[in-house]
């Protein structure tokens, strides 16, 4: 019986170097390693001096009172406090030789941007519309929103300070529109330093 043969011989690949195939796993459990991980650059000292930043802004706002000096004071208070954030954040990356944009960390910054950028559009429309007393427990509420959901990608402690932002937001809607300030004091003041302190002691600054 006559044999059947391929017009074209089979094309034997050259086998993988043993060094690239090395580089391929090891790249492989990097990339593993960093989805699994937990961002801890987050820095407690750094949010111990938002949190007396915010306590400074606090005090000099309730003394004007509302209108457009106190939308300024804010805005300025939350302008340089998420410069000393990302500051203090980059620095302890560094320190700790740990990437502060890959991994966990890319996460940590997308799910913490979008609570703050619909932030910034209900400020301008609420004060526009004149619900300026509003604007502290929706700050409060959708800042703690934004930890929570970006603390998922960090050490515990962080979502648990999420929650009490959120908290003391929805307090803020129902209280008093003079107590504003006050709940700001609470919570960019004093939650920041209180979760900043537990944070720079339990995870290194």
């Amino acid at each position: 019986m006559a044999k059947v043969h391929p017009i074209r011989p089979p094309v034997e690949e050259p086998p993988l170097e043993l060094h690239a195939r090395a580089m391929d796993n090891l790249r492989f459990i990097r990339e593993t390693m960093e989805r699994a991980g937990s961002f801890t650059a987050v820095s407690g000292w750094g949010q111990v001096v938002i949190g007396c930043v915010a306590l400074a802004a606090a005090a000099l706002a309730g003394r004007m009172g509302p209108g457009a000096g106190w939308l300024a004071l804010w805005t300025a208070a939350a302008v340089l406090c998420v410069g000393i954030g990302v500051v203090s954040t980059a620095w302890k990356a560094r320190a700790a030789k740990v990437p502060m944009l890959s991994g966990p960390g890319r996460k940590f910054a997308l799910s913490l941007a979008p609570p703050l950028v619909a932030g910034a559009v209900l400020t301008a429309v609420m004060y526009r519309a004149g619900m300026g007393a509003m604007l502290p427990g929706t700050w409060l509420l959708l800042f703690g929103a934004g930890i929570v959901t970006a603390g998922s990608f960090s050490v515990r402690v962080v979502p648990a300070m999420g929650v009490c932002f959120m908290a003391l937001g929805g307090a803020a809607l129902f209280a008093p529109a003079g107590w504003g300030d006050a709940f700001m004091a609470a919570g960019f003041g004093g939650l920041h330093v209180v979760f900043g302190t537990v944070i720079a002691r339990r995870h290194g600054g």
